[in-house]
C-alpha cells in the first residue's frame, strides 16, 4: 500500500531509507489494529511519523521516547552532529522543538505521544502491552541492551519487534543493534520476519 505522505520527507531530518520507512509503516499498520505502538529513539520525528501514519488509519496510538538531547555520535565533535540542532544557548543538543514541528506539520498531535525521557525511566512503571516496538536508539552497546531489555518482554504474543542498523560486518557500521538483533533470536522469544535494508523485523512467539 502506498503511503499518502501528509509533509515532504525530505525535510524531515533522519535516517531511515525509503524502502525501511515503507517496511516500517506496513508492518505498524496491521500491528495497530491490536494495540499501541511504541518507537525508541525519535530524534526529529522521521520514523515516528511513518508509525504515526499508521496508527492514524487505524484509531492507535505511538508512544514516542526519546531524551532528545542526542546520542553519543550527535555530541559536538562527533560524526553525526548536526550544527541546526545545537542549543548554543543552553550548551546542548536538543532535537525536541524539531521533532514537535515535525509531528506538528504531519497532522499526527493526536496520535503522537512524546515522552520524553530515557528508555529505563519510561519502562519502569510500563503496564501497556505494545503491538509492536521499533528500537533506533542509542547504538553503545550499553544503551541497545538497555532498549531491549526494557521493551522485548512488554510486546504482546505476535507482535512486533523491529530493529533499526543492523550491520553484520564491523567494517559496515555499529554492531549494538545486530548484537540485541541475535539476542532476540537467540531468547526463544522471537522469530525472525524479515530484513530490509537495516531494519530487522521479527515477531513475539
Amino acid at each position: 500500500m502506498k503511503i499518502a505522505l501528509p509533509i515532504d520527507m525530505n525535510n524531515v531530518k533522519g535516517f531511515l531509507a525509503d524502502d525501511e520507512a515503507q517496511a516500517l509503516y506496513q508492518q505498524a499498520l496491521s500491528a495497530a489494529e491490536s494495540g499501541a505502538i511504541l518507537e525508541v529513539g525519535s530524534y526529529c520525528g522521521k520514523s515516528t511519523i511513518y508509525l504515526g501514519l499508521a496508527c492514524q488509519q487505524k484509531n492507535s496510538v505511538v508512544y514516542a521516547i526519546d531524551h532528545h538531547i542526542g546520542s553519543e555520535e550527535h555530541q559536538l565533535g562527533e560524526m553525526f552532529h548536526d550544527p541546526e540542532l545545537f542549543d548554543s544557548g543552553e550548551g546542548v543538543f536538543d532535537t525536541f522543538k524539531e521533532f514537535r514541528r515535525n509531528i506538528r506539520n504531519a497532522g499526527l498531535n493526536d496520535v503522537v505521544i512524546p515522552v520524553v525521557a530515557t528508555s529505563e525511566v519510561s519502562a519502569k512503571h510500563w503496564y501497556t502491552p505494545l503491538a509492536m516496538v521499533f528500537i533506533d536508539g542509542g547504538h553503545s552497546l550499553d544503551a541497545a541492551l538497555c532498549d531491549y531489555r526494557c521493551w522485548a518482554t512488554k510486546i504482546m504474543k505476535g507482535g512486533i519487534l523491529a530493529i533499526h542498523d543492523l550491520f553484520p560486518a564491523p567494517e559496515e557500521g555499529g554492531q549494538a543493534p545486530y548484537a540485541i538483533y541475535k539476542m532476540a533470536l537467540a531468547s526463544g522469544l522471537f522469530e525472525p520476519i524479515a530484513i530490509i535494508n537495516t531494519l530487522g523485523i521479527l515477531r513475539r512467539l
